[in-house]
């Protein structure tokens, strides 16, 4: 027989909007000690610096995490033309810049080669497991990773606005690849 987890045994889903500056694993903590709830986890990381829903699954809802994490997705987005930083975000040191802005038609024109079925590169600071550790703990040590290109679904990748000429808001749709 297992030992008796403490906590209340709560099940179900909890819908949180993450703010900034806190990581999804915190949010998760903060909710099983909110609700003393014995189990929690999250379907999908977000970024510290990201805001958004985060689905939090709790007690034998943890079972249903899977399936929504197999499901497709929607983000929103707002991407700085013109730089290169450290770590892929706004979070980064700039290591590159470019005076060149791209038009309107080659950025909507551009995006035409990131929709269907996509190989994707995930970031060094990513939440990708490499022998057991997150890429993002391993990047922030210092230390490169050649990391391995991954299927990805994109239904859909759009332009929602320019707000001016350094930035664009996308949307996209997406889920795991095949």
């Amino acid at each position: 027989m297992g030992r008796k987890r403490k906590g209340r045994a709560i099940s179900g889903w909890l819908v949180v909007d993450k703010p900034a500056g806190i990581t999804s694993t915190s949010v998760v903590n903060k909710v099983r000690w909110a609700l003393g709830a014995q189990k929690a986890g999250h379907a999908g990381t977000l970024d510290p610096a990201a805001t958004g829903v985060l689905a939090v699954a709790l007690g034998e809802a943890t079972k249903t995490v899977p399936y929504i994490t197999d499901a497709l997705k929607c983000y929103r987005f707002m991407v700085r033309l013109g730089q290169a930083t450290t770590t892929d975000d706004a979070e980064g040191t700039v290591i590159a810049e470019s005076a060149d802005r791209p038009t309107d038609e080659a950025i909507a024109a551009a995006l035409a080669a990131f929709r269907g079925d996509i190989m994707q590169v995930p970031p060094q600071f990513s939440a990708v497991k490499v022998e057991g550790e997150r890429a993002y703990d391993i990047a922030r040590a210092g230390e490169e990773m050649d990391l391995a290109a991954r299927p990805l679904w994109v239904e859909s990748l759009i332009v929602l606005s320019r707000p001016d000429v350094d930035h664009v808001e996308l949307e996209m749709v997406g889920g795991k690849g095949g």
